[in-house]
């Protein structure tokens, strides 16, 4: 486990070059991007959504959950963002587990994010317990293009009761980025209607990258991320990275670190690459501009994000809640890291 929770402070001071131009406009980059995705476990805000499942993290539900405790996962999750940029903090944060907009405004204009200049995209998901996909960006960094959500066309919306997907068109520097936000149905539960979900998402979001690529079959720069509750040799990830097409290949850079052992999530144990990182190849290839290698993925895992396992051998995340005795912790999940760079 590293040592420490601020590693490279001073580097990171100088880990951006920036040439401003005027007013809000956007900043020229040299030097790496990073982008980063969590799932923060449940944060959700004290009060009643009548229009969700939301009643277990309300004052009087079965977690008892409460302004202190909410007030404090929030100051977790800004400590993590922070030590994650090393004092800089990412360029690009894609969450799930997310329950509204207001959870989002707290995190960036509530704590020391607001020196930061983020700003959110989020939109009210299908799901019965009312978690989403979202993400915040740095306006001198990232411009938002275009974004929607998706869902299967073949799911009746009505019928469609689990996270949808965000795309979002960025523009870094003068290149182009799609970032494609995921929260797969987990395997352990009503396993069947999961695993036809998750097929058919991981069809639509292959059939969207298939559309984005034709546009350029060689360069199209595509980063697909997020918690799939699969592991990379899934069934529903495996034909998610296929095509018919060469140059519609995607590259699972988690591959790398699952083949290690390593994993985001520890189930009975085990540690589960299920948060992962997909990639284009054009992302990987390209001779100018923004680009990413296979070694710029990492778990993102300071000690702080750590608890002695009190039932199997090693450590687990430090989660906000243990089942359901609460335990004061950030997450049962590590967040991962993508680094682009410039050429």
């Amino acid at each position: 486990m590293s040592k420490g929770i601020f590693p490279g402070r001073l580097f990171a001071l100088s880990l951006l070059t920036l040439i401003f131009n005027s007013g809000n406009s956007q900043v020229v980059i040299s030097q790496p991007v990073r982008v980063m995705f969590y799932n923060v476990e449940n944060l959700f805000d004290i009060y009643n959504d009548s229009l969700t499942d939301d009643n277990e993290f309300l004052p009087d539900g079965l977690m008892r959950w409460n302004l202190t405790r909410y007030n404090k996962k929030i100051n977790s999750l800004y400590k993590t963002i922070i030590a994650a940029g090393e004092w800089d903090p990412p360029a690009v944060i894609a969450f799930c587990e997310i329950e509204n907009r207001k959870v989002l405004e707290d995190l960036i204009y509530g704590t020391y994010l607001s020196k930061f200049n983020y700003s959110i995209i989020h939109e009210e998901s299908p799901d019965r317990r009312g978690i989403d996909v979202c993400l915040i960006y740095r306006k001198k960094i990232a411009e938002i293009i275009c974004y929607s959500y998706w869902i299967p066309a073949k799911i009746k919306r009505k019928e469609f009761n689990t996270r949808s997907v965000l795309y979002a068109k960025l523009l870094i520097n003068a290149d182009t980025i799609h970032l494609i936000v995921n929260h797969w149905p987990s395997r352990r539960g009503g396993v069947l209607a999961s695993e036809n979900f998750r097929l058919q998402i991981a069809s639509m979001v292959r059939e969207k990258v298939d559309s984005i690529v034709k546009i350029n079959p060689s360069g199209e720069r595509i980063i697909i991320l997020g918690d799939f509750n699969a592991t990379p040799d899934d069934q529903a990830i495996n034909s998610l990275i296929s095509s018919n097409e060469s140059t519609n290949s995607m590259i699972n850079l988690s591959d790398r670190l699952d083949e290690k052992g390593l994993g985001t999530y520890r189930y009975m144990g085990t540690w589960e690459m299920i948060d992962q990182v997909i990639v284009s190849k054009g992302l990987l290839s390209d001779k100018e501009g923004i680009y990413t290698e296979p070694n710029l993925l990492r778990i993102f895992k300071p000690d702080f994000l750590l608890k002695k396992d009190p039932k199997y051998p090693g450590y687990s995340p430090f989660s906000t809640y243990r089942g359901y005795k609460y335990q004061g912790g950030f997450s049962d999940h590590l967040p991962v890291i993508l680094d682009l760079k410039v050429r």
